[in-house]
């Protein structure tokens, strides 16, 4: 049996510090293996929307929500080289539900995901990363934080 060689890489991207990490390894691998990027985030609605929502239409916020995130994640993917990115996808979901059904309809040969530490409400309801582990029919990479240098 041989394994397929990923040619379209879905890397989810958070709003965390570590999403450059995240990213940085989807480049590595991307560059690695002659593929592309999607890049994708799902967001959740929360408490702290921008200011500018709270003057609209609550039809409108979601646009809002999209047009910011969107703004970070063309900043973020800036700092690839040229032609590695082929799409950033932003949509207001549920992350985990969002990163899977983008895998689906961008056809990804692999998703890589940011893992995060198991804490408060992650311990009862689980991370995005081990959501979209445990429901997407995609192979996918989990990358931890980097231990800190001793």
């Amino acid at each position: 049996m041989s394994l397929k060689q990923p040619r379209t890489i879905l890397v989810a991207l958070d709003s965390s510090p570590r999403a450059a990490h995240v990213l940085a390894e989807g480049v590595d691998l991307a560059q690695k293996l002659g593929g592309t990027l999607v890049l994708v985030r799902g967001i959740g609605l929360h408490h702290s929307l921008p200011a500018e929502a709270l003057n609209e239409s609550p039809a409108r916020v979601p646009e809002i929500l999209e047009r910011n995130d969107r703004e970070e994640l063309e900043q973020l993917a800036r700092e690839a080289p040229p032609g590695l990115i082929s799409k950033i996808v932003i949509h207001v979901g549920v992350a985990w539900e969002v990163i899977c059904r983008t895998a689906e309809e961008e056809d990804a040969d692999l998703i890589v995901i940011g893992s995060h530490g198991y804490s408060g409400i992650d311990k009862l309801l689980g991370t995005t990363a081990a959501r979209v582990v445990n429901h997407t029919k995609r192979s996918v990479l989990v990358v931890r934080e980097r231990p800190a240098s001793r």
